[in-house]
């Protein structure tokens, strides 16, 4: 997933890294999406940096977090914790629909999602809609350890579009939609309207599932109150789970969950059923996961009102 924000920040390390030198850069990257709150990562080598049309994109290494990919003055991703968001974001809502045939992914150009989509064997088709086809080419150059084979699946069609006109387009076709999107900032911000959940509901089957992140709640409070209302347009069941990744800090991290089908109540032993039929290893989701991560502290539970 990738996030909007001022570049100023991006711009002044770009500059003390080259005069360091791209091969030993001893730096530190410091985020700036919180005026009062930032993390810093320190950069042990500088691996990549480029503008294109629509991104400021910098790729370092980090001795915790490994390979570290910032976009416009935000980590996007990281190589060591990438594993927990790309497990919570697939897998919830595949094994809670059980039989997923046709899944679009709005985003995830760094191939993470459409790594763990593809272990569900029951799945035929899956279509990747990336705005900018630069952080698919960087993605295999750079971060081969994060979407492996994924892009050359025979059931993968990638599609370079904007994510808003491709499902305008599209109507009962797909039985999951992973919206791997940016934060809701700058063009990111179509991605969190009511108008694009509809037009996603429309695309979905009947007894479809569309899933989101929306931040992290504690720090960024109006998200997840703007997506619980945008859904509840379209959708008549919508819900929301958490998962703590280290790299997005503040706390547990949000994604929402809507459909017109219930999937929040599975029982533990369907779970486990339908997890056994998913191939490899997971680092992060289990069963038990997948029922306690709906499970909300009572701050969030306040926000989805």
């Amino acid at each position: 997933m990738f996030s909007w924000i001022k570049k100023s920040l991006f711009l002044v390390l770009s500059l003390a890294a080259i005069s360091a030198g791209a091969e030993d850069a001893s730096d530190w990257y410091s985020e700036s999406l919180y005026d009062s709150w930032k993390q810093s990562f320190r950069i042990s080598k500088i691996i990549y940096q480029e503008k294109s049309d629509l991104f400021d994109l910098l790729v370092f290494e980090n001795p915790i977090f490994g390979r570290v990919l910032a976009m416009d003055g935000a980590i996007q991703i990281t190589e060591n914790d990438e594993y927990v968001y790309q497990e919570m974001i697939t897998h919830v809502p595949l094994i809670a629909h059980g039989n997923a045939e046709n899944v679009l992914i709005i985003g995830g150009g760094d191939g993470g999602a459409l790594r763990e989509v593809e272990r569900h064997k029951e799945v035929k088709k899956i279509v990747l809609v990336e705005i900018d086809p630069t952080v698919i080419d960087l993605s295999k150059k750079y971060f081969p350890m994060i979407c492996k084979n994924a892009f050359s699946d025979p059931r993968v069609e990638i599609v370079i579009q904007d994510g808003t006109e491709y499902v305008k387009a599209m109507k009962n076709r797909f039985d999951v939609i992973i919206c791997d999107s940016t934060d809701p900032i700058g063009p990111g911000k179509v991605l969190f309207t009511p108008e694009f959940y509809a037009n996603c509901k429309k695309a979905l089957r009947k007894g479809g599932i569309f899933v989101n992140h929306t931040g992290v709640p504690f720090l960024q409070k109006e998200t997840l109150p703007m997506v619980s209302k945008g859904l509840k347009r379209s959708f008549s069941k919508v819900n929301f789970y958490v998962a703590a990744i280290p790299t997005y800090v503040g706390g547990f991290m949000a994604f929402g969950f809507a459909s017109d089908n219930v999937y929040t109540n599975l029982k533990l032993e369907l779970i486990q059923k339908r997890l056994q039929e998913v191939t490899g290893t997971m680092k992060y989701y289990n069963a038990d996961i997948h029922k306690a991560s709906f499970a909300l502290p009572n701050f969030i539970k306040d926000m989805q009102k």
